[in-house]
């Protein structure tokens, strides 16, 4: 039996939105990236198309977890919006949309898989996409560092081990407990709740589908050993971290 490995991905572009609860008019945004929305940006990562649910059933394999290092601030994106008809000709109302966003979180995403052959896949599909990945929507993109490193083990012992990415203003700030959020199954003892964010079907034809989830909850110190180190980030910039080519 190969031994359990997980890959650890930062999430921390200028802006990042993960519903699991939006409509037409309004986009809403969760506080945390969902299981569906990352397994979709592997997806893209392989090439994938949207009618293909296959790749989906291996993917969802993954054991997820995310933790919160900066949670961020809820941004509101004030739209309005034109229909066209099939003819060609504008409706003569206007729609008003608002889309949510976060702006300025920082998140430590971690999935896991003791199949040595779907941690190097996502892996290829991290480092190089096929499809242009995004954060949520197509318009948010990553940052460079959005890989961080694959390590042995399960997920919430990675997550508890790896240190805080949260910029260094917001570590002088703040102090207190960082969450973590994972598949009920690995925080037993852990409150739980139902997210509908496991990924069914991408599909536009036949229609997006998405099963619920059991997700636990957990609150760790942002100063213990591992999760604090520090003397070993650099200042978190979302804009510069974004790269040049």
């Amino acid at each position: 039996m190969n031994a359990l490995k997980t890959i650890l991905l930062k999430f921390s572009g200028p802006l990042q939105a993960w519903g699991t609860d939006s409509h037409f008019n309004v986009r809403h945004t969760d506080d945390h990236p969902s299981k569906s929305g990352v397994i979709g940006m592997i997806a893209a990562g392989l090439g994938c198309r949207r009618d293909n649910d296959k790749p989906l059933k291996q993917l969802n394999k993954l054991k997820f977890a995310v933790r919160v290092d900066q949670p961020g601030q809820i941004l509101r994106d004030y739209h309005t919006v034109k229909k066209y008809k099939p003819n060609g000709k504008a409706d003569r109302n206007y729609y008003v949309t608002n889309r949510y966003y976060l702006q300025d979180a920082v998140f430590l995403v971690a999935l896991s898989s003791d199949d040595d052959k779907l941690i190097k896949t996502v892996e290829d599909a991290v480092k190089r996409p096929y499809f242009q990945t995004f954060l949520g929507r197509r318009a948010l993109p990553p940052t460079a560092d959005m890989f961080q490193r694959i390590v042995e083990g399960d997920v919430i012992t990675a997550l508890k081990e790896h240190p805080w990415q949260a910029a260094e203003w917001y570590r002088k700030k703040h102090h207190e407990k960082i969450h973590i959020y994972a598949e009920a199954d690995l925080l037993p003892d852990a409150p739980s709740r139902i997210r509908n964010d496991k990924a069914v079907s991408f599909s536009q034809k036949k229609g997006r589908k998405f099963d619920p989830r059991r997700e636990a909850h957990i609150v760790i110190d942002a100063f213990s050993e591992g999760a604090n180190a520090p003397d070993r980030r650099e200042e978190h910039d979302a804009f510069g971290a974004i790269g040049e080519e």
